[in-house]
């Protein structure tokens, strides 16, 4: 059931949704024995969002959804770049909008059309802040941010930090998250710093780099950070491989978002919180077409929470004594699957193989080559399970020599070969 005005629910949706009727008109008439049928053209809906982010890429998935799994026939209007632009939109001869707020302009753009209207965008602490003449659909802020803090102190972590972006008319939400995480370290009494550091831009990117190194570096550790979102994620990542700072052992990182550009940009995979956009653009479509066939959803906000978190190499946090080891495992999660040998390693730690080794067994009871095998496998795992990449493209992205050595590998590991490893991990994951 909708909320009433002014008031904030969760709110899901049964999906998929119950096949509506067309609303639109339909005539029939009979013309020498033949039936003529003629409907109305469909609903002309304008989606206005930046589809450039992953964000609003699944929040248009979401609508597309919904549109596939109902009788509802629109004809969407998207800019052909699939950016949002409002210059024209007072002109727009339509029977409906969904679109994102989180852009400043959008409000007042579209307070003037007098059709449907259905926002999308960020939930704010400050009821004051959502706008009233229309239903918002949000991505609940606190909740994203709990979790990666949840996650974090699952991890055994005890120190928590924020990096977000500067303040900025387009980046409302993120301040939102920058507020969560305030919220709760000061709730629960935790060491906890906000960084915002600089708007990213070609012209300023080497400064911005050097001060979140400088940033990183000081810190106390170990520390779990949360980036406001994955793109922010990655540049912590980079700066840590930069400043020599070791991932996850010194410093966890979770993004948001879940954005496959992020991961595919960094040697280390990022564990990132996935937001429920496609829910938001279901719930979206689904109060249109209600708007359409005469309902009033004025004032109706939903907040949609996370979906959950996919947790990855970035913030597997384990407590680690020795230096040498630390470092040289952060090297491993870059290049491990480049072919190192043990040699490489120890040359880049800075000691002897052998001082190496005995650190390594004090510390982990395995060897550096057992480690740097460990994450192959690791690795080979995760794409035979969750990507279609060819079986022998697998063996030479994880460093193996040939397909056969891969399959020798997994045969003595795991006393099965690769294909039967996919097979085993699709039953599990259908029961």
């Amino acid at each position: 059931m909708l909320t009433s005005r002014g008031h904030v629910a969760q709110l899901r949706f049964p999906s998929p949704f119950p096949l509506f009727s067309l609303p639109r008109c339909v005539m029939t008439g009979l013309t020498r024995g033949v039936v003529i049928s003629t409907a109305m053209a469909p609903h002309r809906i304008a989606l206005l969002f930046n589809a450039n982010k992953v964000y609003d890429r699944q929040v248009i998935a979401g609508i597309g959804h919904y549109l596939n799994s109902t009788r509802v026939e629109w004809d969407l209007f998207m800019e052909e770049d699939f950016r949002s632009r409002m210059r024209d939109i007072s002109q727009f001869r339509g029977d409906g909008v969904i679109a994102d707020f989180d852009d400043p302009e959008a409000p007042d753009a579209l307070s003037g059309l007098h059709i449907p209207v259905v926002a999308i965008g960020g939930s704010y602490h400050d009821p004051a802040n959502y706008p009233g003449a229309v239903p918002y659909i949000a991505t609940d802020n606190a909740r994203l941010i709990r979790l990666a803090y949840d996650h974090l102190i699952e991890q055994g972590l005890t120190r928590f930090a924020f990096y977000g972006l500067p303040p900025h008319p387009t980046s409302r939400w993120a301040h939102e998250r920058e507020h969560a995480f305030r919220a709760i370290v000061a709730e629960e009494s935790v060491e906890g710093t906000v960084y915002q550091g600089s708007p990213t831009s070609a012209g300023g990117w080497g400064q911005a780099v050097e001060e979140l190194v400088t940033w990183l570096a000081e810190l106390p550790k170990p520390i779990g950070i949360v980036a406001v979102t994955d793109a922010r994620a990655r540049q912590v990542l980079q700066a840590c491989v930069m400043g020599g700072i070791a991932v996850p052992e010194q410093i966890a990182i979770v993004g948001i978002d879940n954005d496959p550009m992020a991961q595919l940009l960094t040697r280390i995979p990022l564990t990132s919180v996935i937001q429920g956009a496609e829910e938001m653009g279901r719930t979206a479509a689904h109060l249109l077409h209600q708007m359409l066939r005469g309902m009033d959803c004025a004032g109706t906000r939903v907040l949609v929470p996370p979906v959950g978190i996919n947790v990855q190499a970035s913030s597997k946090f384990h407590p680690i004594r020795s230096p040498h080891v630390m470092r040289a495992s952060h090297y491993i999660r870059q290049y491990g699957c480049l072919g190192i040998k043990t040699e490489q390693v120890a040359d880049y730690v800075g000691v002897s193989r052998t001082v190496l080794e005995e650190h390594f067994k004090r510390e982990l009871k395995q060897t550096v080559h057992q480690v740097i095998l460990t994450h192959k496998l690791d690795t080979a795992c995760d794409l035979i399970a969750n990507s279609d990449v060819p079986l022998a493209d697998i063996a030479l992205r994880c460093g193996f020599t040939s397909l056969q050595y891969m399959y020798a590998v997994f045969r003595r590991e795991y006393d099965c070969t690769p294909r039967q490893y996919l097979d085993l991990h699709r039953k599990t994951a259908a029961t």
